[in-house]
């Protein structure tokens, strides 16, 4: 795992300035302390910084082919390189190091573009080949791997694994794009392809960009997307079978390591999964890493210690005191833009335990997403249920009615908080997701932001992040809908981003088995009743897994990765949210409403509303406003 970062003269062959590509390149130091190293030409310059993982003494970058004419910068694993190899050679490509980043200068030399096609891993790569004089981005097929880029006025292009980079350069303007910050406040973080600034975006999952010297920078092309075809007439029983052996074939490809290997171990279905899988793979006990937490009700690691007693791992467990806040400002350092998941303090503290003891990682994320596990697939099935009883054109003026004078109970089970369900009742099906997953709804960003700020947003409502997607989604099958939804959206800027940041940070590389595309794939063809049938989710997994976990680990209750922020913000953070949120700050922005603001800390305050997810999203604006906004230009 590594970091990379460049820039290139898009206009002629201007000198590129080796003590500024430098300083991009050290930005992103910690994603590769172990290696530093610069590509520069007239008018082209690379820079990586490597965490050595395969081909320890052969595998620096930035790496050449034969003649030196093309030459790559790489950030992650092509998890199949070793069966492209012996492809590459029998086509005359000659092999100087084993490492998988040579695989792509020599596939790029064989099939071009295509190229992406070939490859099964997590990645982000720069390619610039001087014969053509054309620089090739790509990014992966789930966007595990992040990529920022950006053409600045003068016609240089920069671009870089972490925004951090790009702004080390001096040339970006710190202009935030005030749809991004739309954006934000609905779902905690800026989707792609936006960032919070207006001159540099994301390259999207499953997307290259080529440029040519002295032509217009296009659009990224995407080169793959999944299709939820559900048309696989196969039984429970073979889906459980085929199942298995594609999680042993994804996670064997993943413990290819010349460095310490473990996994993450939660305690919930997808960590326990994988590390099942993994110890009836590995000769030696497996290395697993839990947090636990003061808080019993945050607390799962009796169920990790469940499965690391089974397989007999070497288990490490640190417990984090509930009130592990001091990490607001470290975040908002580590992720450039506003990001509001609060789970990324206790992923940043497993990544920190975890780099103690090993290099490589497996985790279970993406698992929820692809297996249907998340509770709100279950309650958005109900509510299409109704949808279907009464076309949109009556049940809009009725149940849009009734949403807006019942009154609000957050503090109630779900299923008695009419008011959400008559709201969900009075949109279409990608309407009422999008306002599910919603931290802020858009009757409360109507409140939040100020009359200037809308009229710079121009009628923009995030919204229209879920009606792109929608709109190629090619199926109107319920649950396959929102799965298609998350996959471009939720899992890709809330958990992928989170995981890269925090693991990067400490250095640490993870691998995700349960996001294979050909897993992916192949689960895109199951009916959608092997992955919630009833009320239970991830169906096919949990049969799969049964007889390798324990009931108690596979039915429990799902509890996620949570801490308690409605306490802490009336408790030991009370002083500091008044001070974030109704200080300075945010007010001299002028794109808040400063009465909205006092209701949202009152209310929570007095208990009258549990506004924590909401503070929280504006908590760390006002650090993100801080510590990334006021820090000025490089020296």
């Amino acid at each position: 795992m590594c970091g990379i970062t460049g820039i290139f003269d898009t206009r002629g062959k201007r000198d590129i300035d080796r003590a500024v590509l430098h300083r991009m390149n050290e930005s992103q130091f910690h994603r590769g302390p172990d290696e530093g190293g610069m590509h520069l030409e007239p008018g082209i310059g690379l820079g990586h910084r490597r965490l050595s993982i395969i081909d320890l003494s052969t595998g620096q970058q930035p790496l050449y082919n034969e003649d030196q004419s093309v030459c790559v910068v790489f950030n992650g694993e092509i998890y199949n390189y070793q069966a492209l190899i012996p492809e590459l050679q029998a086509l005359g490509h000659i092999f100087h190091t084993r490492s998988d980043t040579e695989v792509i200068v020599h596939a790029w030399e064989a099939w071009g573009e295509s190229c992406v096609d070939r490859f099964r891993g997590m990645f982000a790569f720069a390619l610039w080949d001087r014969n053509y004089e054309t620089l090739f981005l790509a990014r992966d097929r789930l966007g595990v791997k992040p990529l920022y880029y950006a053409l600045l006025d003068d016609g240089t292009f920069l671009f870089g694994s972490e925004l951090k980079s790009l702004l080390a350069h001096g040339g970006l303007k710190r202009e935030i794009d005030p749809c991004a910050v739309e954006e934000y406040f609905a779902l905690g973080y800026v989707a792609e392809p936006r960032s919070i600034f207006k001159q540099a975006k994301k390259l999207p999952p499953a997307h290259t960009l080529l440029l040519r010297r002295g032509q217009p920078v296009g659009q990224p092309r995407e080169y793959w997307d999944v299709r939820f075809t559900l048309d696989n007439p196969i039984s429970d029983a073979d889906a459980c079978a085929e199942l298995t052996h594609r999680l042993e074939e994804s996670i064997r490809l993943r413990m290819i390591s010349e460095v310490p290997l473990g996994a993450f171990l939660s305690g919930g279905v997808d960590s326990s999964a994988v590390v099942a899988i993994m110890a009836g793979l590995s000769n030696a006990a497996v290395n697993t890493c839990s947090i636990g937490f003061s808080d019993p009700a945050f607390n799962e690691s009796e169920f990790a210690k469940m499965v690391a007693d089974r397989y007999k791992t070497n288990h490490y467990l640190d417990i984090v005191e509930s009130d592990d806040f001091d990490l607001i400002d470290t975040l908002a350092k580590l992720y450039d833009e506003p990001y509001a998941d609060s789970s990324a303090i206790p992923t940043y503290r497993v990544c920190q335990l975890a780099r103690k003891h090993v290099t490589v990682a497996l985790s279970g994320d993406g698992g929820d997403e692809s297996f249907g596990g998340y509770r709100r697939y279950r309650l958005h099935l109900m509510e299409e249920k109704m949808r279907s009883a009464l076309p949109l054109g009556l049940r809009r003026p009725l149940f849009g009615t009734l949403g807006k004078i019942y009154p609000k109970a957050d503090w109630a089970p779900r299923v008695f908080r009419a008011k959400t369900t008559f709201e969900g009742m009075a949109r279409s099906s990608v309407e009422a997701y999008f306002h599910s997953v919603s931290i802020l709804r858009t009757p409360m960003r109507n409140q939040l932001f100020s009359p200037q700020f809308k009229a710079a947003l121009g009628g923009y409502n995030a919204k229209e992040v879920f009606s792109h997607h929608a709109a190629k989604a090619e199926t109107d099958d319920p649950l396959a809908l929102i799965q298609y939804l998350d996959l471009k959206t939720y899992l890709v800027g809330d958990i992928n981003t989170k995981v890269d940041r925090a693991s990067m940070a400490h250095s640490l590389e993870v691998r995700e088995p349960l996001m294979d595309h050909e897993l992916i794939e192949w689960l895109a063809t199951l009916n959608s009743s092997q992955k919630i049938r009833g009320q239970e989710g991830k169906y096919l997994l949990k049969k799969s897994m049964e007889p390798l976990l324990p009931d108690d680990v596979l039915y429990r209750p799902k509890m996620g990765f949570s801490v308690p922020l409605a306490r802490w913000f009336r408790g030991p953070l009370k002083q500091r949210v008044q001070e974030s949120i109704l200080g300075a700050r945010l007010a001299d922005t002028g794109w808040f409403n400063r009465d909205y603001l006092q209701h949202l800390v009152s209310a929570h305050n007095n208990g009258s509303r549990d506004y924590s997810a909401s503070i929280w999203t504006l908590l760390m604006f006002e650090a993100f406003l801080r510590n990334v906004m006021e820090q000025g230009e490089p020296a």
